[in-house]
């Protein structure tokens, strides 16, 4: 007997033959209107009654976990937040990214992720919730395209598994609350899977298309990393699809056209656009978008030679320590990383396996084994390059894995489940759910401070209902359901805790973490401490802030705990410079200012900003309106604070890290000349010398020091660039 999994029956003429087709409906009966997502508007006629209620319950649930205390984040990630001010105030910032609406320099990615939330923000005005509630429908929107994925070759339970697995995945639940831009990058990922399964089913040419529109776009967003999954979606498609050979290849070749186009348009327009009328490209050396592309966003993350960055990585090979953490096949296990994504990775590897192996027998255009091929191919590719890329790596980027692997676990529970009669199958099935079990008991053991009583009902619910799922195929179907039902709460139980607690707290700064922050890890990285070169990770402290001084305050990069990186929702400024809850923020030095250090001290200007008191407002905004800049400042995120306080336009000198050579000297002269810049604000980023050493922040720094007269609010310092000491 034969099982099928979609909803309608697909007959190839032959193995290479033309396209699939459905079949035809009865005469007088007129097919349900499909939505884009290929279910009827009103469910699928034969589905239970209870699948569309479950299905909007997830979203339902997702949209409400992702929105408690969302504003606990304050402006979450201030570097990006001043971007969406400045494109909700100026349309050429928002079409560049630009920090400022002055557009001296734009972020160090492309703009894509900035789009919605600028839209947001000048519809509904400047606040936490207008940047971050994007996000949240982003990654509601992912559940659901995962679902729907998932839902059409199997089961509508392995499309809710899918998708509840993505929805209480830490890591997920950390960047779907957050305006980095890996929540668009994650949905557009997700949504070309979801396509190029569609392309796999009847191998008509507009799927793939699409998917390489969806491609494109993300490459908007986080460039390079768009690319991860294209050779393992390239591979499955050419060999698995419908079609003839010459017709694939000429499939292939219009989708990596639709890359070019929809991802190469506005790079185009930045290249030809004159840089003499456009914002610097922030992050690169020559002001070119492409080598920002290829070089500090593109092969640097993999060898960690990244010109004007913060320090190298691990090193190629694996098993390197470095700054970033150390490479190797193990990576996204270890202590940095494991808590944040690789609670069900055991299970999503086992039950890709079975999957493969349950299909092994199938004809070359068998859409169940392709769509293992196009989830399991994307999690292993991106695991892959991730675990050994020796440059930049924060924890958070593995979101990205989080829609594939929860894919090919509802997709390999389901399929075994339908095979549990089998004793292979059955003892898949169990195997899955023990390593879950096993591998959330020791992650769990990694933060012994949270909820130690959970550890052994997790291992002994999975145990219990791994020794029942072996039996399966013999139980009654009731008991064999309540083993699997006990299986699923034991595998999700431990992530769904470091979820809560995710959610519970706010995230602030520019390196953040999933799970609970106030839990000591065991087993920290290098150096001990969770934060590669030792120390607390940024954004995971225990809720105490350190003292961002004078010079050499801080003692990140070289071991020690960052400056102002002290919890995961403390660290951060929420609207007006207060937090959330009213309270000011402490994490940041006293003093009405905001001061980010000395003269090129430490790196809290560089992972995190000022808090600006109401006397340094009240000095910036004075005749404001004369000025393209109310003030100049060395390092993205002191400029960034001091912009979104006032609400006014602040130049980031050498853009996130202060190693742009932008402005130079010169320019910068100009325009002090010209009258556009009212103040220079002291302290803050890294003055130059990390990576690029550009030494422009520097001279610049040295210059107005020697040439304009200082003036001190609060415990800040300030240089009035139309007086001139002498």
């Amino acid at each position: 007997m034969t099982t099928h999994y979609g909803p309608a029956v697909h007959t190839p003429a032959d193995n290479d033959g033309g396209p699939p087709s459905e079949a035809p409906a009865p005469p007088g009966h007129h097919r349900p209107r499909r939505s884009r997502f290929g279910r009827p508007w009103r469910g699928r006629p034969e589905d239970p009654r209870w699948v569309r209620p479950a299905f909007l319950a997830l979203l339902t649930a997702t949209a409400l976990l992702y929105l408690y205390n969302l504003d606990a984040s304050g402006w979450a990630n201030s570097f990006y937040s001043a971007a969406v001010q400045a494109g909700s105030q100026s349309w050429k910032a928002f079409f560049f990214g630009s920090l400022d609406a002055g557009n001296a320099i734009t972020v160090d990615k492309p703009p894509a992720a900035l789009w919605p939330m600028a839209l947001a923000v000048r519809i509904l005005g400047l606040s936490s919730w207008s940047i971050l509630v994007p996000e949240v429908l982003m990654g509601v929107g992912t559940v659901a395209v995962v679902y729907a994925a998932v839902r059409r070759r199997f089961s509508p339970a392995a499309g809710l598994i899918a998708g509840a697995v993505l929805a209480l995945t830490p890591v997920a639940a950390l960047m779907f609350r957050f305006n980095n831009p890996d929540a668009l990058l994650a949905l557009l990922m997700s949504l070309a899977c979801y396509l190029v399964v569609r392309a796999l089913e009847d191998g008509r040419s507009k799927w793939l298309v699409w998917a390489g529109v969806a491609i494109g776009f993300a490459f908007l967003a986080k460039t390079l990393q768009a690319f991860l999954i294209l050779p393992a979606l390239a591979l499955v498609y050419g060999v698995c699809a419908p079609v003839r050979l010459r017709r694939r290849l000429g499939q292939l070749a219009l989708a990596t056209a639709a890359i070019v186009v929809s991802g190469g348009w506005w790079v185009a327009v930045v290249e030809l656009w004159p840089a003499s009328s456009r914002p610097y490209v922030g992050g690169s050396q020559n002001n070119s978008f492409l080598e920002l592309t290829f070089g500090y966003n593109g092969l640097g993350r993999l060898n960690g030679e990244e010109t004007g960055s913060v320090g190298g990585g691990g090193g190629p090979g694996g098993g390197g320590g470095g700054q970033w953490g150390e490479t190797g096949w193990d990576r996204m296990f270890n202590s940095e990383i494991g808590g944040q994504i690789s609670w069900l990775l055991p299970a999503a590897l086992i039950l890709l396996v079975a999957g493969l192996l349950a299909t092994r027998r199938a004809a070359r255009t068998d859409a169940v084994r392709a769509s293992f091929l196009v989830w399991g191919g994307s999690l292993l590719t991106t695991a892959a390059v991730f675990s050994y890329m020796a440059g930049i790596f924060h924890q958070y980027y593995t979101v990205a894995l989080a829609p594939y692997l929860a894919a090919v676990v509802g997709m390999g529970a389901a399929t075994l489940w339908e095979r549990r009669g089998r004793i292979w199958a059955s003892l898949a099935l169990a195997a899955a759910v023990t390593a879950s079990a096993a591998w959330g008991y020791v992650l769990l053991g990694r933060t012994p401070e949270y909820l130690p009583w959970l550890r052994m009902p997790v291992l002994a619910g999975g145990l219990v209902a791994a020794l029942g799922l072996v039996f399966a195929g013999r139980l009654g179907r009731r008991t064999a359901l309540a083993a699997a039902g006990l299986g699923l709460v034991a595998s999700l139980a431990a992530p769904t805790a470091y979820t809560l607690s995710t959610v519970r707290e706010g995230h602030s700064g520019s390196i953040v973490t999933a799970g609970p922050s106030g839990a000591s890890m065991r087993g920290g990285g290098p150096g001990g401490g969770g934060f590669p070169g030792g120390g607390n990770a940024p954004g995971r402290g225990q809720g105490q802030g350190q003292s961002q001084g004078g010079p050499g305050g801080g003692g990140f990069p070289g071991g020690g705990t960052a400056p102002g990186t002290g919890g995961n929702n403390q660290n951060g400024q929420a609207p007006n410079g207060q937090m959330p809850n009213g309270q000011s923020n402490q994490n940041g030095p006293a003093g009405e200012g905001g001061r980010m250090g000395g003269a090129g001290g430490g790196m809290g200007g560089l992972l995190n900003g000022a808090e600006v008191g109401s006397e340094a407002k009240k000095l910036l905004a004075a005749d404001a309106d004369s000025y393209t800049w109310v003030a100049a400042a060395v390092g993205s995120q002191n400029a960034a604070s001091y912009q979104l306080g006032t609400g006014e336009p602040v130049m980031a000198i050498g853009g996130f890290n202060g190693t742009d050579p932008s402005p130079t000297l010169a320019q910068f002269k100009e325009y002090v000349a010209d009258g556009r810049i009212h103040y220079f604000i002291a302290g803050g980023g890294t003055g130059g010398g990390m990576g690029g050493d550009s030494g422009s922040a520097s001279r610049i720094t040295s210059w107005v020091e020697a040439t304009f007269k200082e003036v001190t609010v609060g415990s800040a310092t300030f240089y009035d660039l139309t007086a001139p000491t002498d």
